[in-house]
């Protein structure tokens, strides 16, 4: 490659030397000022490097001797032992220097100098990295001085290479004759700087910028600091160019702690593993500092790691709370009143209107404050540092304690978080409020998940207040349960139970219905299946009515557009109680009805947080079942939500998520499908959630080339799979994948061990695809299920359009062109509506031909099979790409290539210069030059060629 270099430097001309070549005497003179001696190796070096030469006169005035170099800054400090090995991390760091700038950015403790101590240490082909560690205080000449005698280490092996480098602030001349040296190296230079956030002078990194940005590529910087350094960071983040591993890519996973535990040698049951990375976050020096605190029993005192213990309370003072800003320290320490917050929330419970700035700011050094990304941001501190913050938050006078509760508690119910609010009311000791929320908002406090971690229970409410109003001990129940406190949450509604018998008629059914909810969310947090069932027939029971002579309308106070929305909670509640439990079995059918009915009910009576719950799940199985539109409308409904924004009702969200994967997926967008994935959480952890992600998931990799992990997630997710629906087709999958790998017997033994099922479509179609692959039509009609008949309706879209398009393709491999036609016409029909390709595009042999057969004799779908044409041309047979198409010796241009795809059609001359607003003697011309290129005589065969060449 040419490179352009600074004037006067290799080039000829009067009184300069001959273009310097590698290994042919010295670099030219004007580059060759400035020399250092060669500096130790690791091997020899001593305490101190000693002092770098001054400057030759040409280059300046001389400089003084500065004070000698450590040569324990210039090496990469010796690893901890034991060193855990983090193969994704090296991996990252090794993809990473293939650009110019590599960073490690987050607070203390997150492993950034262990790791690029292990990755500087490692063996590697071309020359190690050179090591600069920055010290607190250093000035301009310090660091440049250090840097000096590191790109002179690097260097000093390297043939015919001498460059300068500067001692003190660089000269622009000093700077080019650097960049131009570093710019004739063999192998780029990879330097480390460690601690790079101890430089806040962009001045002193100025000279080092311009290295990186006019050396060739030749100098690589990895920086491992707490914030971002000041450099220009958004040229090479533009030019995608800058790497950065911030703490979600430091945090060790949960393989990643059970392996340090293994290190450790500290015995601790697997089961208590994601405990202990749940409640560091995967924070390295976290896990040390747990592991340490362990003792003798480790499996019991991993239940008990918090914040607040001693030596990680330490830490977290000293290493993270002190450098912050006391105002930032002061709004953390308020907001801790609270799980999460907003700018809004902090500002009412602090009273400090810069709040949503100081939060920003300290999630800006990331780690230890996280940002969801929503639209307003929510915030929370790390689990370890929130238990430290509310320790401190303890030590508050009680009254002043209490009014940050009380603030929080009016900004939730404001803000339709009901649970929140009621904690929050509880913990402040507003019991009529608390009351007051449970009896209005008992629907939405029903939990969908118990909370991680459990959030601190408030204090009870006395007995003489209980006794006054029972109603209050069943809203600390629903608080508790909500939380995911069952056992408190049972304590207390018996309690609240106990002083209930004398309430009034018209209160104590009330008060049964309430307590009813309260029994319906301890049975749902059980995972008692059976115990919701009869939870929510007894919640159905005690819904409000018409008869004159119920309570209810008995009751002179008694309001009929209350007792309507009443009576809708009602139905929403016990209904999705009753659809969460049919889908958990795998009923999908009776799970649809059940959150259909309950996302009317809910929508009537206003309830957004039981409508998302009902309408994330009714989405995800509109997307099992094909109706791929209505799933899409319902999950981005669901996500746009507000209950569905910042941490809280993630597993709602997640099967928001879930069901759009699902419906790009069948749409044949793979990224977008995998990107969706990625977002589902923990609804592709339960049993329904899981066998549909794991057909997404399988399918994806199988499409990406790695088929031995799809079946391994098919097999895993079929050994669990609940109910026969599911089972079925996650064993319809693995054995179309399986057929598809080149391992039909296989295929085979999965659809026998199934049995012989001819009620179950996905089973008959992959048995009839496997009968086609041996070759025997005959038995692959006998096999093929019947998807025109009645009771065809209810079967999944994709299975009905493989029937279709596979007894389509026996058609017109039998030769009857004509009704192998009408077929794919009427599967095409099916498919339009909801834009579902993946059954064609993934289809057996032949269908490629069967679609550009069809272009040919005409259809009403023409745009759709022209673009399905290509779309299967992309995959190949089975999903794998075919061979590279072959050039043309001319190409043809873009309206050519227009002209071209109307050519597939029917349509005449005239008729495709009609549709192009085209004269038809440009048509024509365009024709005849196609023709030319693609050396054909006439339209079919024009065709066929640019098919053969993928140009169409």
């Amino acid at each position: 490659m040419t490179r352009v270099r600074p004037e006067g430097v290799n080039r000829r001309g009067p009184g300069n030397r001959p273009p310097h070549r590698r290994g042919e005497g010295r670099m030219p003179e004007q580059v060759d000022r400035v020399r250092f001696a060669a500096a130790p190796t690791d091997a020899d070096a001593p305490t101190a490097v000693g002092t770098p030469e001054p400057l030759t006169a040409d280059a300046g005035p001389p400089q003084r001797p500065g004070p000698p170099l450590l040569a324990s800054r210039l090496a990469p400090p010796a690893s901890p032992e034991p060193l855990l090995r983090r193969p994704r991390l090296l991996d990252r760091l090794e993809r990473g220097v293939a650009g110019p700038v590599t960073l490690l950015l987050a607070p203390a403790g997150w492993g950034k100098t262990t790791l690029l101590s292990g990755w500087a240490r490692a063996e590697r082909a071309g020359p190690a990295p050179v090591w600069v560690s920055v010290a607190e205080g250093d000035t301009t000449e310090r660091l440049w001085a250090y840097l000096a005698a590191a790109l002179r280490t690097a260097v000093a092996g390297d043939p015919g290479a001498d460059p300068p480098v500067p001692v003190d602030p660089p000269r622009p001349a000093q700077l080019e004759a650097l960049a131009a040296a570093l710019a004739a190296r063999e192998h780029p230079v990879l330097l480390v700087l460690d601690d790079l956030h101890r430089v806040t002078d962009a001045q002193a990194l100025a000279g080092l910028e311009f290295l990186l940005r006019h050396g060739d590529g030749r100098l690589r910087l990895v920086a491992g600091a707490r914030r971002e350094p000041p450099l220009a960071l958004h040229r090479w983040r533009l030019a995608g160019e800058l790497t950065v591993l911030g703490p979600d890519e430091l945090a060790f996973t949960a393989d990643e702690v059970a392996d340090l535990l293994v290190a450790y040698g500290v015995p601790v049951p697997a089961e208590a593993v994601p405990r202990l990375a749940e409640r560091t976050a995967g924070w390295p020096a976290g896990l040390r500092l747990a592991t340490l605190a362990l003792g003798a029993d480790p499996a019991r005192a991993v239940a008990h790691v918090a914040g607040d213990q001693p030596d990680i309370a330490a830490y977290l003072r000293d290493e993270v709370l002190a450098p912050l800003d006391p105002a930032v320290c002061d709004v953390l320490r308020r907001s801790a009143v609270a799980v999460a917050v907003r700018a809004d929330l902090a500002a009412a419970v602090t009273g400090r209107a810069d709040a949503g700035r100081l939060l920003a700011e300290a999630a800006r050094e990331g780690g230890f404050v996280q940002q969801d990304g929503g639209s307003p941001p929510w915030y929370r501190p790390h689990p370890l540092l929130a238990d430290l913050l509310r320790d401190e938050l303890a030590r508050l006078p009680v009254g002043e304690l209490g009014e940050l509760h009380r603030r929080a508690a009016g900004w939730f119910a404001a803000h339709d978080r009901p649970a929140e609010a009621l904690r929050h009311a509880l913990a402040a000791g507003e019991w009529t409020d608390a009351t007051e929320l449970l009896v209005t908002r008992w629907p939405e406090l029903a939990p969908d998940e118990p909370a991680r971690p459990v959030p601190p229970a408030p204090p009870e409410p006395p007995a003489e207040a209980v006794r006054r109003d029972p109603e209050l001990a069943l809203a600390a129940a629903a608080e508790r349960a909500y939380a995911g406190d069952p056992a408190a949450a049972d304590a207390l509604l018996r309690r609240a139970v106990g002083h209930a018998t004398d309430l009034p008629a018209p209160r104590r059914d009330r008060f049964r219905r309430l307590a009813t909810a309260v029994e319906l969310s301890l049975a749902r947090l059980a995972g008692d299946h059976a115990e919701v069932r009869r939870a929510a027939d007894r919640l159905l029971a005690t819904a409000p009515h018409d008869d004159p002579t119920s309570p209810d309308v008995a009751d002179a106070g008694a309001d009929p557009g209350a007792r309507a929305v009443d009576a809708d909670d009602v139905r929403a509640v016990a209904g999705a109680a009753h659809g969460l439990v049919a889908l958990a079995e795998g009923n999908l059918r009776e799970a649809g009805g059940q959150f259909s009915a309950a996302l009317v009910a809910a929508r009537r009576a206003g309830r957004s947080r039981v409508e998302l719950l009902c309408a994330s799940r009714s989405a995800l199985l509109e997307a099992a079942r094909g109706a791929l539109r209505t799933a899409e409308e319902r999950a981005r409904a669901a996500l746009s939500m507000p209950p569905c924004q910042g941490w809280s009702s993630r597993r709602d969200c997640g099967y928001a998520y879930l069901a759009l994967a699902l419906v790009a997926w069948h749409r044949d967008r793979p990224a977008e499908a995998a990107a969706q994935l990625a977002l589902a959480g923990p609804a592709g952890a339960e049993p329904g959630g899981a066998a549909l992600a794991a057909l997404c998931r399988a399918g994806l990799l199988a499409d990406g080339g790695e088929p031995a992990a799809g079946l391994h997630t098919l097999a895993a997710a079929r050994s669990v799979a609940p109910g026969p629906e599911l089972g079925a087709w996650l064993t319809a999958g693995e054995a179309q994948l399986r057929a598809a790998v080149g391992d039909p017997g296989g295929a085979r033994a999965l659809l026998d061990a199934a049995g012989d099922d001819p009620t179950d479509p996905a089973l008959a179609l992959v048995s009839a695809r496997l009968w086609l692959r041996a070759g025997d039509a005959r038995a692959a009609e006998r096999a093929l299920p019947d998807w025109t008949g009645p009771g065809a309706e209810g079967w999944p879209l994709p299975v009905r359009l493989g029937a279709g398009l596979l007894e389509a393709a026996l058609a017109g491999a039998a030769g009857d062109g004509r009704r192998a036609g009408r077929l794919l016409e009427e599967t095409l029909a099916l498919a339009e509506p909801d834009g579902c390709r993946r059954v064609f595009t993934r289809a057996e042999p032949g269908v490629r031909d069967l679609l550009a057969a069809h272009l040919d004799s005409g259809t009403a779908y023409w745009a759709t099979v022209s673009d399905l044409v290509r779309g299967v041309d992309a995959s190949g047979a089975d999903g794998a790409p075919d061979g590279p198409a072959r050039a043309l010796d001319e190409p043809l241009t873009e309206r050519e290539l227009t002209i071209l795809r109307y050519l597939q059609s029917i349509l005449t001359n005239v008729e495709i210069a009609a549709e192009l607003s085209l004269s038809v003697n440009t048509v024509k011309t365009h024709v005849r030059n196609v023709y030319r290129k693609l050396d054909a005589t006439r339209r079919r065969e024009a065709v066929r060629r640019a098919r053969e060449l993928r140009l169409i």
